[in-house]
């Protein structure tokens, strides 16, 4: 079985010089930064403590000062969240696999958390099952959890229901973790978009988005008719390549993206878009930087369309 793996570290090389490897490998550390400490024990206040160390309520209950003790966190563990849905068998705007690219962004980011000694461990699924494999180290079960991606979507498999696996988490996974979701161009609706909250606010969150592919043919370029996976409705291409439903399908799309970028402004979530993957590496990259910054989602450019194979 060729190494997923290895591929992926192949075109990091191919699309990076050695300078952006290390920017990078500085942005995924950032990430942490503050955000390293795990409460150990409660023990009473000695003269030369901080006082906002001072946990009020235990205090109360005690009768005398009594303040929070942390233990610096050296192992730190990421969570890829992963669509593996039947829409991540798509095209993506690249006219390559979804999931080929979610295997890709799946691999730089487990690759840099492992060049870091972290643990990586998928949560990955459909509206029908949710699986978990527990964070662990080292490259050989990054590996896996990369073959365990690329095994779990097709075509013909269950539909995509992220919600599911957002719930997971909150329901099981305990401790704080860095959670990188991996999904396409989905509209959340009002459940999902509470859950998406209620995680930012527990877990340092980042959602990495494999864009759809373009539905409506280039004018002039012979297209075949495109199907969408979700539905399995077809799509004339004749219908596609006229001018009007054209400008009338992108800017129902850009209202779209509008609307689905406020979603992650809301809830506070830092997201990124990938096209293919000549891209991944920049987009992650990207993503890390944006999350570190605070800055909130930027409107993504128009385009893109549905779940087309």
């Amino acid at each position: 079985m060729p190494s997923l793996l290895r591929r992926v570290k192949s075109k990091m090389f191919i699309f990076a010089h050695r300078r952006t490897l290390t920017l990078l490998d500085g942005e995924y550390g950032s990430v942490f930064k503050g955000r390293s400490l795990d409460f150990d024990e409660l023990r009473a206040y000695v003269p030369g403590d901080e006082v906002r160390d001072i946990d009020w309520k235990a205090t109360a209950r005690h009768g005398s000062p009594l303040v929070k003790r942390y233990v610096a966190v050296r192992r730190h563990s990421v969570l890829l969240l992963v669509d593996t849905g039947r829409t991540m068998a798509a095209q993506a705007l690249s006219g390559e696999s979804k999931k080929d690219l979610a295997v890709h962004a799946a691999g730089v980011l487990g690759y840099v958390a492992c060049r870091h000694g972290d643990d990586v461990g998928l949560l990955h699924g459909n509206e029908a099952a949710t699986r978990y494999l527990p964070p662990r180290n080292g490259e050989e079960h990054l590996e896996r959890l990369l073959q365990e991606v690329d095994a779990s979507v097709a075509v013909d498999g269950p539909a995509s229901s992220l919600a599911e696996q957002l719930d997971y988490v909150l329901r099981y996974l305990k401790g704080r973790l860095l959670i990188v979701a991996i999904a396409d161009e989905f509209m959340p609706d009002s459940r999902t978009e509470g859950l998406m909250r209620r995680l930012r606010a527990r877990h340092e969150v980042l959602w990495l988005t494999v864009r759809d592919a373009d539905l409506t043919p280039l004018a002039g370029r012979n297209s075949p008719q495109s199907t969408d996976v979700g539905t399995g409705q077809g799509i004339p291409a004749i219908l596609a390549g006229d001018r009007k439903i054209r400008a009338a399908y992108e800017s129902a799309m850009a209202e779209r993206e509008e609307r689905r970028s406020s979603i992650f402004r809301r809830v506070g979530i830092a997201e990124e878009q990938t096209s293919g993957s000549d891209d991944v590496l920049s987009a992650v990259f990207a993503l890390l930087e944006k999350h570190r910054s605070g800055a909130v989602p930027a409107k993504a450019a128009a385009g893109g369309g549905n779940r087309a194979r």
